[in-house]
């Protein structure tokens, strides 16, 4: 009698050990966007609030090393993703690429699969992203990002803002922060190539909804807020009344985050938001308590603004609160003009003639004016003397006649004390 012979099954994964759907995909900072949440009921809840942009209030032993990723301990993350099971190895990958039979592993997840093809691309491992293929949902919505960062790589900014566009659509009832980054991501991408337009506004106004309860997503959060703001500011040229609704955004970016949370973004809203202000029409004198903030938030950026990191940066904050100090009412007026004077004179230092003459001409008729009202009549004229040989140089007009005015005022004011003994 024969004896049984066993056929050898290829090795499958079962479907109760795939990670459950949706996945908090995208939303957080890598590598934690890319990690799957393994099943089973001691992760369901920690899931959920990830894919409500928040982190859990307590994590559940096996999401430990996702607790570490998210800290930024990278090797911590790797040695406690010890399991063999294809989640933790394919977890381990994310973090660490390298040495990786990518192929087997793509095999064992199943839909999952497209994320080492993700992974891959992301790292710079594959020069394309991964198909589409039957990918749906949260799934489909990073493949698509990573095509769109592709179609930005190549100038093509309209199928970008289209894919991105797209993604977020798949996912806008599912997992609303990832749609909120895709839609702020296809917002820059709408800017970088036709500037800020109302279509933009639109999707940044959008951006901001969908990550509005997303509580561990502040950075983010307040960077689509800055964004819009800046959107906002930079069409109140045409329609001045888009400045009333980007103050808000201002405020809101600088609620979200402090200075040593996201310090970039903390001092362009801040210096953002007092150029908004030094921009507003002053019809009452509540009005002038906005000159007052303006102030205090140049000095803020000024703290992040230097001239060796941000030379342009800090010369526009320096200029800004320099030209505050001069009009805003204040028990310290000398001692604010005295300052303001000694603010242009640390622009002169980097706006040489050759480099920038005419912004050179204007921040020397400030000084002028400014070293004027001090009395200092014969440091001014030198200034102003200077300002207006290079504003006639270049035949600007208008502040040749303003510098003009304004040694015109000096010689009134000579006369006046000599008559006056």
């Amino acid at each position: 009698m024969a004896e049984a012979t066993a056929e050898c099954a290829p090795v499958t994964t079962a479907l109760s050990d795939l990670p459950a759907r949706p996945q908090p995909l995208g939303a957080f900072p890598l590598p934690t966007s890319f990690l799957l949440i393994p099943a089973g009921p001691d992760t369901q809840q920690a899931r959920i609030e990830l894919l409500a942009g928040r982190v859990p209030p307590q994590w559940p032993d096996r999401l430990r090393g996702h607790e570490l990723a998210l800290r930024g301990d990278l090797d911590g993350a790797l040695a406690a993703m010890s399991g063999t099971d294809p989640v933790s190895r394919y977890n381990r990958f994310v973090i660490d690429p390298d040495g990786v039979d990518a192929d087997a592993l793509r095999a064992e997840l199943g839909e999952f699969g497209v994320l080492v093809d993700l992974v891959l691309f992301t790292t710079g491992r594959s020069e394309l992203p991964p198909e589409l293929g039957s990918s749906d949902g949260e799934l489909a919505a990073v493949v698509l990002a990573a095509q769109a960062t592709l179609a930005l790589g190549r100038g093509e900014h309209a199928a970008a803002v289209a894919t991105l566009d797209r993604a977020a659509e798949l996912v806008a009832e599912i997992a609303p922060p990832l749609a909120g980054v895709l839609l702020g991501a296809a917002a820059a991408a709408a800017q970088e190539s036709d500037g800020p337009t109302p279509a933009v506004v639109d999707r940044l106004e959008r951006a901001v909804r969908a990550l509005g309860e997303a509580e561990s997503l502040r950075v983010g959060r307040a960077e689509l807020h800055l964004a819009l703001a800046l959107a906002l500011h930079e069409l109140a040229g045409d329609r001045p009344d888009q400045l009333n609704r980007a103050v808000p955004h201002y405020h809101s970016a600088l609620q979200l985050v402090r200075s040593e949370d996201a310090p970039q973004v903390w001092a362009a809203a801040h210096a953002n938001l007092a150029s908004a202000y030094l921009t507003m029409p002053m019809t009452e004198a509540s009005d002038q308590l906005r000159m007052g903030v303006a102030v205090q938030s140049l000095r803020a950026a000024l703290t992040v603004y230097t001239r060796e990191t941000h030379p342009e940066q800090w010369a526009s904050a320096q200029l800004n609160l320099a030209n505050s100090l001069v009009y805003t009412p204040s028990r310290h007026q000398g001692d604010n003009l005295v300052e303001a004077v000694e603010l242009y004179e640390s622009l002169l230092e980097v706006r040489s003639r050759d480099v920038d003459p005419v912004g050179r001409a204007r921040v020397l008729a400030n000084q002028g004016n400014v070293l004027a009202h001090l009395g200092m009549f014969d440091q001014a004229k030198a200034k102003l003397y200077e300002a207006r040989f290079i504003f006639e140089e270049f035949s600007d007009g208008e502040s040749v006649r303003a510098v003009r005015g304004v040694l015109d005022e000096i010689a009134r004011q000579h006369q006046l004390l000599r008559s006056q003994g």
